[in-house]
């Protein structure tokens, strides 16, 4: 089968579930922006040179996909669960353990990894507004747990970034 389909030239595109919407809808907005998380997330895991932190990378990555297939999709059930959630709130706490307690505001970009990072960081903010928007358009559309997890991604970033920066 071919990328090139020719089936959004007017505009819509296919959710997972199969429904037919505009591109520019906020549920593709929602999905988008958790697309552009996962490749900030790319680069950050192409230019880390420390194995814990792109096995995590990766994984949130995967992660990242199912979030994405629970917002690409109406009417289904929530793909993201509470143990995802949890596995991110276990590794903030595991982070925030083995780094030094933040004493002011820190400029990223002492590595290229960590720059990447923040960029991941501030896309999961972007992707978090967007799915409380599409949730306050319509209360069913985005799920409880997948608020959660953009909540907790943006922090995961921050604190893996920070990681990234001071342990050389």
């Amino acid at each position: 089968m071919s990328i090139c389909t020719k089936t959004g030239d007017k505009g819509e595109t296919s959710l997972y579930t199969g429904q037919r919407i505009a591109k520019n809808s906020l549920r593709v907005e929602s999905y988008g922006s958790v697309d552009e998380i996962n490749s900030a997330l790319a680069m950050a895991r192409a230019s880390s040179g420390k194995p814990r932190i792109k096995k995590i990378i990766k994984d949130l990555q995967q992660m990242n996909m199912t979030l994405m297939a629970d917002l690409a999709s109406i009417d289904a059930k929530p793909r993201i669960t509470e143990k995802d959630v949890g596995i991110l709130e276990d590794l903030i706490a595991e982070l925030e353990k083995a780094l030094p307690p933040l004493k002011a505001f820190i400029i990223p970009g002492d590595t290229l990894c960590g720059a990447f990072l923040d960029s991941a960081r501030t896309a999961a903010r972007r992707a978090e507004r967007r799915a409380l928007t599409l949730s306050q358009s319509d209360e069913s559309a985005v799920a409880l747990q997948d608020k959660l997890f953009l909540n907790r991604l943006s922090d995961l970033c921050f604190l893996l970034m920070r990681f990234e920066e001071t342990e050389k």
